[in-house]
């Protein structure tokens, strides 16, 4: 891989070995230590985070490489510059860059004209970083070719398009679970060809018999205006213990964070799986370090 922008673009073959080095990178924090010796690599983040802007400077320091955060408005992007001229500037400069914004066709541009190592760490399409951390805990304790993985709440978020890709690529059953106006979009559903991805109504037959289940925030970054409407009829895709007891026993409970607890998952439900929840986010750094290094061969 020459950049990381999106689950859609991955072969499988990619993404078991990004879980491998992830693992190799989880056993031995030291391990990879000169991996980016004398580089200086750019975050440029559009969007607030915590995971993700703490999970990469930390993984590129602890793979030997300088870090510079820019927030869009630190630089001219912020005052209307192409973000092909950011590029080509960054390109000369840099060695890499992690984008975290809205529009996947920046980081796809960037990728382009910067010509240098290039990670989506979030657009309003997909969020390919935040699955394979996922898929890397989930393969901690599950084997992958086995699970059903249940999805529930917004179905065309980027967390649920980029899920939705790894079912693709991994061939496990992915169930989504969503009102009918924030389904999977018809756009991504005629690109699908697996058979175990399965779109519904009802959070209830999502989740019978699964393995993960597995949600996320009910109002995404730019979609505020929103909110009364999507807390309305979102209400009854709540993760709660109703709808674990549905579920195989052991399932685990997913939730990429920041989670409104009372909303999209309960207090209680949340801090019984709290342990699985936060290797999640601790699964950042070591994926994301899997990544950079895919990147360099």
């Amino acid at each position: 891989m020459k950049h990381f922008l999106s689950i859609e673009a991955c072969h499988q073959k990619e993404i078991i070995e990004l879980l491998s080095n992830a693992r190799a990178f989880k056993a031995d924090r030291r391990y990879g230590a000169d991996l980016l010796a004398s580089q200086s690599w750019v975050l440029i983040f559009s969007k607030p985070s915590t995971r993700t802007r703490i999970s990469f400077e930390v993984g590129l320091r602890e793979l030997g490489g300088q870090v510079l955060f820019l927030a869009q408005q630190d630089i001219q992007l912020g005052r209307g510059e192409p973000i092909k001229d950011t590029a080509r500037v960054l390109g000369r400069m840099t060695h890499g860059a992690v984008i975290r914004t809205f529009a996947q066709q920046d980081v796809e541009d960037f990728a382009h004209f910067s010509q240098v190592p290039t990670i989506n760490a979030l657009t309003d399409e997909e969020h390919p970083c935040q699955i394979i951390a996922d898929l890397f805990t989930i393969s901690e304790r599950r084997e992958l070719q086995d699970i059903k993985v249940c999805f529930v709440g917004d179905g065309d978020c980027n967390v649920a398009r980029s899920w939705a890709w790894a079912a693709e690529h991994l061939g496990f059953e992915l169930r989504i679970a969503a009102p009918a106006r924030y389904a999977l979009s018809e756009e991504i559903r005629s690109k699908l060809k697996s058979q175990k991805i399965i779109l519904t109504q009802s959070p209830e037959d999502a989740a019978a018999g699964a393995d993960v289940l597995y949600t996320d925030v009910w109002v995404s970054m730019g979609k505020e205006a929103e909110m009364q409407d999507r807390l309305a009829e979102f209400a009854p895709y709540q993760i709660n213990e109703r709808l674990l007891q549905l579920a195989r026993p052991g399932a685990l409970v997913m939730h990429c964070l920041p989670a409104y607890r009372g909303k999209e998952i309960t207090e209680a439900v949340f801090e019984a799986h709290a342990d699985t929840i936060f290797d999640q986010a601790e699964n950042r750094l070591h994926a994301q370090k899997a990544i950079v290094a895919a990147l360099l061969q």
